[in-house]
C-alpha cells in the first residue's frame, strides 16, 4: 500500500501539488507549534507536582491539526486522552484541558456550543460513541460528519471492530483516524498484528480508507479533505503513520522498551521541523514569525494556568454534578451525604 506523502524530511515537495493558501500554511505551523508548547508546559507542570497525569502528544500534531482544520463547526470530535490539539482547534478551551489533567471533576465539561465529546480513557470506546453520533446525524438528515481519534493499540480491542462493522452496515458519516504512533504503551505494532498496515483492515468492512504520513501536515490535510468528502457515502478509515516522541503517560518510561537510535531517527521526521523547513524555502517563515507565535502562546498558557491554579480545588460532591442531566434520587443522596466534602 502506497503511503501518501507530500513533504520530504528536508522540507522539499515530493511532487507537484496544489498547495493550501499561504495563510493556511502559516496557520498549520502556528497550531502545531502551539500544541507542542502546551504539551511541553503540561509535562513540566506534572513533573513539578502541579498536575496529576499527562499523556504527551508531541510528534502527533500534524494529523490532529489537519483533521480539525477540515471540520465545520457543526461537525463532531470523539477524542481519546491524547487529542487536545484537535479538540482545542475545534473550540475546547485550554483551561478545560489543564483542569482535566489536574484531576478537576469539571475538566471534562465541554462548553455547550462545542461539538466535542468528553475525553475517553477506555481504549477504543470513543469509536462506538462516534458511530452513535454518526447514525443520529444520518437519521436526522443533518449535514454533519464525526471524526474519532485512536491509537494503534485500540485496533486490538473488540470495540474497534464492532464500531467499524456497525458503521459499515449503516453507512454512517464517520471518519476513523488511527494515529499509528508505533507503540501501545510498550507493545510495538508488529507484536499486535500480522497485517502490513492498519488501513487495510477497512477491506474487511468494505470501507474506504487512506494511508498517510502522519508527520506530513500537507499530506494529512489532503487526505482528510478526501476522507471528508468520502464520508458523505459512508465511513472512512484513515491510518496516519506517526511517532509518539514522549512517554505513553508521565507514569511511563519509554527507555525500557525503545532504543535511542529509533527515537533519533523519528526526530528527523518531526512534523513541525519539516513544515518549518518548507515555509522557510517559500519565504513564509522567519524568526519574527516564530517569536510572535511563541509570545502569543506563552501568554495564553500562563493566563490559563493562572486561572486554573487560582480556582479552589473541587469538592468530592462536585464530581457527581455532571453524571446526569436530571439528577436521580440515588445520586442526589450521595451528593447530600458528601455535603461540602
Amino acid at each position: 500500500m502506497e503511503l501518501v506523502k507530500w513533504l520530504n524530511e528536508d522540507g522539499t515537495l515530493t511532487g507537484q501539488y496544489e498547495l493550501p493558501s499561504d495563510e493556511m500554511l502559516k496557520t498549520m505551523y502556528a497550531e502545531m507549534k502551539r500544541g507542542r508548547m502546551i504539551d511541553s508546559k503540561m509535562y513540566k507542570m506534572q513533573r513539578q507536582g502541579r498536575m496529576a497525569l499527562v499523556a504527551p502528544l508531541s510528534g502527533q500534531e500534524a494529523i490532529q491539526v489537519a483533521s480539525a482544520l477540515v471540520l465545520k463547526e457543526t461537525d463532531w470530535i470523539a477524542p481519546s486522552y491524547r487529542d487536545s490539539v484537535a479538540t482545542m482547534l475545534h473550540g475546547v478551551p485550554l483551561e478545560t484541558i489543564i483542569r482535566y489533567f489536574k484531576g478537576y471533576s469539571d475538566g471534562n465539561e465541554i462548553p455547550e456550543n462545542v461539538n466535542v465529546l468528553p475525553i475517553q480513557i477506555i481504549i477504543a470506546a470513543q469509536l462506538l460513541h462516534a458511530v452513535g453520533i454518526g447514525l443520529a446525524s444520518k437519521i436526522k438528515k443533518e449535514d454533519v460528519k464525526t471524526i474519532t481519534f485512536f491509537g494503534d493499540g485500540a485496533t486490538s480491542q473488540g470495540d474497534f471492530h464492532e464500531a467499524l462493522n456497525f458503521a459499515s452496515v449503516y453507512q454512517v458519516p464517520v471518519i476513523f483516524i488511527c494515529q499509528n504512533n508505533q507503540y501501545a504503551i510498550s507493545t510495538p505494532v508488529h507484536k499486535q498484528m500480522n497485517t502490513e498496515t492498519i488501513a487495510e483492515k477497512a477491506n474487511a468492512y468494505n470501507m474506504a480508507y487512506e494511508y498517510v504520513d502522519g508527520n506530513d501536515v500537507l499530506a494529512c490535510y489532503d487526505v482528510m479533505k478526501r476522507a471528508y468528502e468520502k464520508a458523505n457515502e459512508g465511513p472512512v478509515l484513515v491510518e496516519a503513520v506517526t511517532y509518539r516522541q514522549g512517554p505513553h503517560t508521565t507514569s511511563d518510561d519509554p527507555k525500557k522498551y525503545r532504543q535511542q537510535q529509533e527515537e533519533m531517527n523519528w526526530a528527523e521526521k518531526d512534523p513541525i521541523v519539516r513544515l518549518q523547513r518548507f515555509l522557510l524555502q517559500k519565504g513564509l517563515w522567519d524568526e519574527q514569525f516564530e517569536s510572535r507565535i511563541e509570545k502569543t502562546v506563552s501568554e495564553e498558557i500562563e493566563e490559563a494556568v493562572l486561572a486554573v491554579e487560582n480556582t479552589p480545588a473541587p469538592t468530592l460532591a462536585e464530581m457527581l454534578h455532571h453524571v446526569y442531566e436530571d439528577v436521580p434520587l440515588v445520586i442526589q443522596e450521595q451528593i447530600d451525604a458528601l455535603g461540602g466534602a
